[in-house]
């Protein structure tokens, strides 16, 4: 669980209570379903219509990322690099056959397959950062749905509002409920605002910041497989490696 991402969201939600509590405002005319399924739906319509469903399925697959992200652990993969690179040395590279089995990580798999099949450096290299960049394009893609729901939220929210306002015309006839009903058919328009500033974004930078990490995870892997295949000493590897931590 990524405490300050929970932390963050209670701060900002905390903040605007408070502020609306402060100015003697009553935080129940904040509450409003209508308003929420109005810019909730219609952003959620607006992402649908412009993404694939494969992108749009990714980033819903990729939403949790926010909360929970995903765990990789160079040092480990440097450990387990540098061990793979003493054994290919004194036993050859079919010695790593054995291993293939135990490996989780589908990219890491395919990429010590290649080396038990006796591909050269460069050919490993040139499937892996196919791969790698097949992986990258699909998770920004994923990621900028949620960077195009932060546009589509405000606007949605004033759509909600300019509604809210047509039902409160219809009902000029009754002026002490004028003020109460204009003020539930702006908070539309705060949810649209809120959702934009303090979610979809916030999200989806915290997304391509992940990409990032993991992306520069897989290159570090492929120079690793790379200076296995030309059987490089296994201290230079582990060197080389590091640098990508430090």
């Amino acid at each position: 669980m990524d405490r300050l991402t929970l932390f963050g969201l209670l701060v900002a939600l905390a903040g605007i209570l408070a502020a609306q509590m402060l100015e003697g405002s009553n935080l129940a005319i904040l509450f409003q379903s209508t308003a929420f399924m109005i810019v909730f739906c219609g952003t959620l319509g607006a992402v649908m219509v412009q993404s694939s469903s494969k992108v749009f399925m990714a980033a819903v697959r990729m939403t949790g990322w926010a909360l929970v992200t995903p765990k990789l652990s160079g040092q480990d993969s440097i450990e387990q690099l540098t061990g793979w690179g003493d054994l290919a040395r004194r036993e050859g590279m079919l010695a790593l056959e054995m291993h293939i089995s135990e490996i989780s990580d589908p990219f890491l798999k395919k990429g010590v397959q290649l080396l038990v099949d006796g591909y050269s450096a460069e050919k490993i290299r040139e499937v892996l950062e196919i791969d790698i960049r097949s992986w990258e394009q699909l998770r920004w893609q994923a990621a900028r749905v949620w960077e195009s729901a932060a546009g589509y939220s405000p606007t949605i929210g004033i759509i909600g509002a300019v509604l809210g306002l047509m039902h409160v015309m219809q009902n000029l006839s009754e002026p002490g409920k004028l003020g109460g009903g204009i003020a539930v058919a702006f908070v539309a328009t705060i949810y649209g605002v809120a959702f934009a500033n303090l979610l979809f974004l916030p999200v989806a930078n915290k997304l391509k910041a992940i990409i990032m990490e993991q992306t520069q995870m897989r290159d570090m892997i492929v120079d690793g497989l790379v200076a296995i295949a030309n059987g490089e000493n296994p201290r230079y590897i582990e060197f080389k490696l590091q640098s990508y931590l430090d």
